[in-house]
């Protein structure tokens, strides 16, 4: 089942190929008691593997309805499918192709030394790295993207991410499949090369307005999250193709790092990282030892995230209004 949050009023819909079913009207057409409240997405979350197969039945056995339940998801809105005031976690270097290109670079750059050995085993011997997404920013499917000001490099990342769906601390890396709810395609945009200093320097390249895209759905059921397949592609051309169960640390370790002595809660997010192709690990470096720019996004690029699992998550990168 593919839940979305569309248009004005941001309903909670299933999508059905090219039509989305609203939630609420369809358990309403049933008689469900407090259909509106339960078609929330927060409460869907909550409401576990119960609820979905509870809406599930119910759009199944709909019978004659009226126009009023379908709408074409091209007509409108898709927004990101979290909840504002959910956690995002996103690993760092977690995938040894993408942390092996990265190093690669720096090296040009004089910044490292040669990775020596197995690419998996360097990215694992390093340990847990990544940093944490401001969720009320995120965006939808279709959304536009407005250059930041500061920023000269801005970069793609397409990741698969995990939507949790129950309240847990200190939780066992082989307990993941209890945990996760849903599975989700994100597009982490970083601000590359920035000039500024400082310990907040790295979190402040990783979060900025709209910084976040999520959708076009979560993907709730049987599917293994470490079997999505994922391409990233920039205007047309394919930059990134690989599948989610070549991290080098899963889910389930990053679900048992995150939380001991911190409560994670229904609706927060563990994104696993990205492949390699992103602008940053495949750019050269000019005579002046910084990378070309022809790899990174620019104004009118538009940005296409991939999964024949999940869909597709589109942004398109524009001007900046300030």
């Amino acid at each position: 089942m593919k839940i979305v949050v569309y248009g004005d009023n941001k309903r909670t819909g299933i999508l059905k190929e090219e039509t989305i079913i609203d939630v609420a009207k369809a358990m309403a057409k049933k008689n469900k008691p407090d259909a509106t409240n339960l078609a929330r997405l927060e409460n869907m979350i909550e409401g576990g593997q119960g609820l979905i197969d509870q809406i599930q039945t119910t759009i199944e056995n709909l019978g004659e309805v009226g126009d009023e339940l379908f709408i074409a998801a091209d007509k409108t809105t898709l927004h990101a499918p979290n909840i504002p005031s959910a956690r995002i976690a996103c690993a760092g270097g977690n995938y040894a192709e993408h942390a092996v290109a990265m190093a690669q670079r720096r090296l040009e750059r004089g910044e490292s030394s040669p990775i020596k050995g197995d690419p998996r085993d360097y990215v694992r011997d390093r340990g847990f790295w990544g940093f944490w997404k401001v969720g009320r920013e995120a965006i939808g499917h279709n959304a536009v993207l407005p250059f930041p000001t500061r920023a000269t490099y801005l970069d793609y990342e397409g990741e698969v991410a995990v939507v949790l769906g129950k309240t847990g601390k200190n939780i066992k890396e082989k307990q993941i499949k209890d945990y996760i709810w849903g599975i989700t395609l994100l597009g982490d945009w970083s601000i590359r090369m920035s000039p500024e200093g400082g310990p907040m320097n790295f979190a402040m390249q990783k979060n900025f307005d709209k910084s976040c895209s999520i959708g076009p759905c979560i993907l709730v059921g049987e599917t293994n999250c470490m079997e999505i397949d994922l391409e990233t592609r920039v205007n047309n051309e394919v930059r990134q193709q690989f599948q989610s169960g070549e991290m080098a640390f899963s889910y389930g370790e990053y679900l048992e790092y995150l939380s001991r002595d911190f409560t994670l809660y229904p609706g927060d997010i563990i994104s696993g990282g990205t492949g390699a192709g992103t602008a940053a690990d495949s750019s050269k470096s000019g005579d002046d030892g910084k990378p070309l720019l022809d790899r990174f996004l620019k104004p009118g690029d538009v940005v296409e995230i991939i999964s024949p699992q999940i869909g597709l998550l589109r942004t398109e990168i524009v001007v900046s209004e300030e």
